[in-house]
């Protein structure tokens, strides 16, 4: 029989633009109650719910607020260097994650799907949560098949660190494992670069844009004789991430090793 207990979270980043989104999200889900907070720099002891319910131990030491709180399920939205620590401070503390932030190196993934095996807990990482962004890479994928050209256009807010994005990434090597080879890249003049032709990932060019006024956006573009395919996901907020966090979160309390990416949550 399924448990009615709410699954207790912590919220590391929580308040960074995309932690505030989960808190709230997570408020309003009757399956998810928020117990903690964490913040590299804080001024209070506590922090105020947004739905009125009262309020949560809140603090930089993420250790001390799950030794207080006992939660659950640690949703981190922070950056690499301050992800891999909670990382390992949740392991030890057998906590499960679900893991939001980007720019993770081959060598931090090994270590956490070996923390996460070692300790026994499930650790979801998704480089995007919303459900919309990871159809358009299984969409992307069926297409690569049948395509030998292709070039992503993404498009984020100026504030953005990284380019280019970790999806915008994850959607080149997805569609080129698809395809079981590179794409092919047009060559006009031989011996010549083109730095403005973008990035090149798998033969695929990505191209980041970032300007104010914009949220998140993506598009793959396949080119064959005499046709092209295109296939967009636009954002709207960041609300359109959170079913995709709520989601991991109630998933990956029942899983044990790292799970990589929404779409082995979703069965794609």
């Amino acid at each position: 029989m399924e448990s009615t207990l709410p699954i207790k979270v912590v919220v590391h980043g929580a308040s960074g633009r995309m932690g505030q989104e989960v808190i709230k999200a997570l408020c309003h889900d009757r399956g998810t109650q928020v117990v903690g907070a964490v913040e590299n720099q804080v001024t209070a002891d506590s922090l105020a719910l947004p739905d009125n319910s009262g309020t949560v131990p809140f603090a930089a030491d993420l250790e001390k607020i799950i030794v207080t709180c006992r939660p659950d399920v640690i949703v981190d939205f922070t950056i690499q260097k301050a992800a891999m620590p909670a990382v390992r401070i949740a392991a030890r503390n057998r906590v499960h994650m679900v893991i939001g932030t980007t720019g993770f190196t081959s060598d931090n993934i090994s270590e956490i799907e070996q923390l996460a095996l070692s300790h026994q807990i499930g650790v979801v990482i998704a480089p995007n949560f919303a459900l919309g962004a990871i159809l358009m890479i299984h969409l992307s994928k069926i297409a690569a098949k049948y395509f030998d050209y292709a070039e992503i256009i993404e498009l984020h807010h100026h504030q953005k660190a990284d380019a280019p994005s970790g999806t915008a990434l994850a959607t080149a090597r997805n569609m080129a494992q698809a395809r079981g080879k590179p794409f092919y890249q047009p060559q006009p003049a031989p011996n010549k670069a083109y730095p403005s032709r973008g990035e090149a990932t798998e033969g695929i060019g990505i191209h980041s844009v970032r300007l104010p006024g914009l949220m998140a956006h993506q598009e793959v573009i396949f080119g064959g004789p005499g046709q092209t395919l295109s296939i967009r996901h636009d954002t709207i907020n960041r609300e359109c991430y959170m079913p995709g966090v709520i989601m991991a979160v109630k998933e990956v309390v029942n899983r044990k090793g790292l799970i990589y990416g929404l779409e082995n949550i979703l069965g794609l």
